[in-house]
């Protein structure tokens, strides 16, 4: 009875097309792949493994797709003043401007944004900096997400 119980549950999260987080079906396309970035890019090296992690074999053979990550960078911009005129808070802004190359066809230039927000308190220095550095972290993983999905996108249409 626990056999057919346990078989009637799975059946059912299968049939609903339930998948776990990050789990992508990658396109033919996209199974061999050549990421290309900057020297030292933190930002390279969570893309390649997010693409890696989604199924993807990467290479350096000049046929298959590729992905040339041009730049990444963190700007940020005020949102609010506290009531002394200082700044009590940021939006963090992290944009990635990349170059897809598919085997047939235009090449295209695309970006990933990911937006924050983030309470500045300079009594708090030390503890905001590292705060700051985590965040970073954080909308880097979700901009390399971001990238796979974007790019199995282009490669589907």
């Amino acid at each position: 009875m626990r056999t057919l119980l346990l078989g009637g549950l799975i059946f059912l999260l299968v049939g609903c097309g339930f998948q776990l987080q990050g789990n992508y079906q990658l396109p033919a396309e996209l199974e061999q792949l050549r990421v290309s970035a900057p020297q030292f890019s933190e930002f390279a090296d969570e893309a390649r493994e997010r693409f890696r992690l989604a199924g993807a074999t990467l290479v350096n053979d000049s046929s298959a797709t590729h992905v040339e990550i041009l730049n990444d960078s963190l700007s940020r911009r005020t949102l609010s003043l506290s009531a002394s005129g200082q700044v009590a808070e940021y939006e963090l802004i992290y944009a990635v401007n990349y170059l897809l190359v598919p085997r047939q066809g235009e090449s295209k230039a695309l970006q990933v944004e990911v937006y924050r927000d983030y309470q500045d308190d300079p009594n708090f220095a030390l503890a905001k900096t590292r705060e700051r550095e985590v965040l970073v972290a954080e909308m880097r993983e979700q901009a390399a997400q971001q990238l796979v999905r974007q790019v199995i996108a282009q490669v589907s249409e």
